[in-house]
């Protein structure tokens, strides 16, 4: 084994990758268990086809693990030279979704492609050669907080126009996470969260759906269970049912009344199936990756580095937070996939190579892994 080989292994944050993997694996089986009977119901192109699903999910897996593969060997260093190439191609491809919509290349009954996965990795990239190259100017808000405010309002509001509002939130929750870290001060923050929150509100309450899903969830879901309310109330029957160790793989009944509980209702059927015990055990994974992707942004070399490690971890971690809240009821319902173990290639593809590149952050990093 060459010299350089060996330091590039030496360096690599393995534990990152085997936590993925484990999450992977634990997708793969719930996807299977929650989506045969969902197959059964709809008929039609999935008639006969049980396994439909989790046979996509590993195509979609292996996919994604060669972009693993192939980003962790190249130096995340790259992207900062191109960094204006990839705010155009983020910009281009979210103007046209909000013009086309937020899916395209549609298969009979099956999604295929979102875009809008990929603008999002292109828009943490930017955001992170943006903060790095600003430094110490950061703390201006003239030269800070309103470019930035105008340059990620700009991304987002593209991305509600598709419509897609529970991407953009996480967009904006994870662009805000970044900006804190590149070294922003708390009169910053606070009034980012202000202008940014009321924002937020403003846009959610334009569409009648969204309205009827906010005063669905402030009025008790339960007094609306036929009719808007009706998801949310099985997911929550789903997590009682299951107690502390669940009715046990496989075994499910609820599946049968969630809409997509291979996507959006994910984290109900582990509650059922495998209860609190394994939802917890779940939980654990993402707070171990939390952990090491937050060590990675710690050793990076360079502030960018360290900027991007941050985006990616939170993008991440506040997607699985947002699904799992969710189906907890302790946010309106919106639809969001568990990344990693959710069913959903446009989603799994975007994540491994999301890994990837903490990988490659990780293996130029001077500081050997172990010492994390």
């Amino acid at each position: 084994m060459s010299e350089r080989r060996a330091a590039r292994l030496s360096t690599t944050d393995w534990r990152l990758l085997y936590i993925v993997l484990a999450m992977l694996v634990v997708g793969l089986v719930m996807v299977y268990s929650a989506s045969y009977g969902f197959s059964l119901l709809e008929g039609g192109f999935y008639e006969g086809r049980p396994a439909f699903f989790v046979q996509r999910q590993a195509i979609f897996a292996g996919f994604g693990l060669i972009m693993l593969l192939v980003l962790w060997r190249i130096d995340y260093r790259l992207y900062r030279t191109y960094a204006v190439y990839v705010v155009s191609a983020t910009m281009i491809i979210l103007l046209v979704m909000a013009i086309l919509g937020r899916w395209i290349l549609q298969f009979p009954q099956a999604k295929s492609i979102q875009p809008a996965e990929i603008a999002k990795y292109g828009a943490i990239v930017y955001i992170a050669v943006w903060l790095a190259a600003k430094g110490e100017k950061i703390r201006d808000i003239s030269l800070g907080l309103i470019p930035f405010a105008l340059l990620l309002g700009t991304m987002a509001g593209l991305i509600v126009a598709q419509p897609d509002f529970s991407t953009a939130a996480l967009l904006v929750a994870t662009a805000t996470a970044m900006f804190f870290v590149a070294g922003a001060d708390m009169r910053q923050l606070l009034i980012a969260f202000v202008f940014g929150g009321a924002a937020l509100v403003f846009v959610a309450l334009l569409a009648p759906y969204r309205t009827e899903r906010i005063i669905t969830w402030l009025r008790d879901p339960l007094k609306n269970a036929l009719c808007e309310g009706f998801q949310t109330v099985q997911s929550l029957a789903a997590l009682n049912i299951g107690g502390w160790l669940g009715v046990g793989l496989g075994q499910s009944q609820q599946k049968f009344a969630i809409y997509a509980p291979h996507t959006d209702g994910m984290f109900a059927v582990i509650g059922e199936e495998v209860g609190f015990v394994g939802s917890m055990a779940v939980i654990v994974l993402y707070g171990l990756w939390v952990w090491r992707g937050l060590c990675i942004a710690r050793r990076a070399p360079d502030s960018y580095g360290s900027l991007l490690a941050v985006g990616l971890t939170c993008w991440i971690t506040f997607q699985a937070a947002l699904h799992i809240a969710v189906v907890s009821a302790l946010t309106p319902f919106t639809g969001t996939v568990l990344p990693f173990i959710s069913y959903g290639g446009s989603s799994l593809v975007s994540s491994l190579a999301a890994v990837g590149v903490l990988l490659s952050i990780s293996r130029v990093s001077s500081q050997p892994s172990k010492a994390a």
